[in-house]
């Protein structure tokens, strides 16, 4: 090999190093700044939490919080990591749109069979960032689910009823949320008495027993105003019905409705005043004539063991 050609080839094997060199920096710069982009939005978004976390009174808030940064901070990371991806695949000569256009056929794809999933994140998101639902809480979802809320994730909702069920609702099939115990609830009661009753005087036996109940310190804590009055809200068919509330503190509404009916029986009781039950009236008919056939009774008794 003579000189020349030795020198061209080395030309050439250098020029091929320079370029692989070059595209090898730009990589490594890529990646580098990506790194240090998500470390810093990160570590922003975290701090930004943090300090809005310490301004919140309540925990759930602030576990709430949390859980949105922690979403954030995903998205940031899955966001810059196709960026770079993108820019290194482009470093390297591959071309980016066919990639982008089968990548858009797949994601539609996924997304026909997926679509319940992504619905049930996307609830997911807007319940935490409304506080629409928070653990601790007891609610209704679609008059289906009722019970105390364990957990909220962007999946699902996990409730737990009464009697010891566990629900697990997905976020997409919640199409309303009641809140039972949301700042404050109400205690409502129909007290149905007699027909022959004074109502006054009932409302007067109502109103007494709800004072002597603020006046326990066992209660007073969990009723946050004096009973509050509605009146006679219906004619049933057996009794009138008297309709009243009392203002208490979350989750207690339970609790201060089932003493006030104990203690409301006690003192109807003290008082004569009947708590009226369906009555049946039996008639045997009455004929074209006008008078009504005796109807034939017979009480049988039982003999005395021996």
């Amino acid at each position: 090999m003579s000189s020349t050609n030795f020198l061209d080839a080395f030309n050439q094997l250098w020029a091929g190093m320079g370029g692989a060199t070059t595209v090898v920096l730009r990589i490594t710069v890529i990646v580098v700044a990506a790194w240090i982009l998500t470390t810093v939005l990160q570590r922003a978004i975290r701090a930004f939490r943090i300090r809005v976390a310490s301004r919140m009174e309540d925990r759930e808030s602030a576990k709430r919080a949390e859980t949105l940064g922690r979403v954030f901070r995903y998205l940031v990371a899955v966001v810059i990591t196709l960026v770079a991806g993108m820019l290194v695949l482009g470093e390297l000569g591959i071309s980016v749109a066919p990639i982008l256009g089968a990548a858009g056929v797949v994601g539609l794809a996924v997304g026909f069979g997926a679509q319940s999933l992504v619905k049930d994140y996307f609830t997911g998101f807007f319940l935490l960032l409304e506080n629409q639902i928070s653990t601790g809480d007891i609610i209704k979802l679609n008059a289906d689910h009722a019970g105390f809320v364990e957990e909220v994730t962007l999946r699902y909702v996990r409730l737990r009823d009464y009697d010891g069920r566990v629900h697990f609702v997905p976020n997409g099939q919640i199409g309303s949320v009641i809140n039972l115990t949301r700042g404050f609830s109400f205690a409502v009661l129909d007290i149905g008495v007699a027909y022959r009753e004074n109502v006054d005087e009932v409302m007067g036996v109502m109103q007494e027993v709800a004072r002597e109940m603020r006046a326990d310190p066992v209660f007073s804590e969990r009723m946050l105003e004096d009973l509050e009055m509605a009146g006679v809200d219906q004619w049933g068919d057996s009794a009138v019905v008297i309709k009243c509330r009392f203002k208490v503190v979350a989750m207690q509404q339970w609790a201060v409705k089932r003493e006030y009916l104990r203690r409301l029986k006690n003192a109807f009781d003290a008082h004569g005043i009947e708590i009226p039950f369906p009555h049946l009236t039996v008639y045997a008919g009455q004929p074209r004539e006008g008078a009504a056939p005796a109807l034939p009774v017979q009480l049988q008794r039982v003999p005395a063991a021996h």
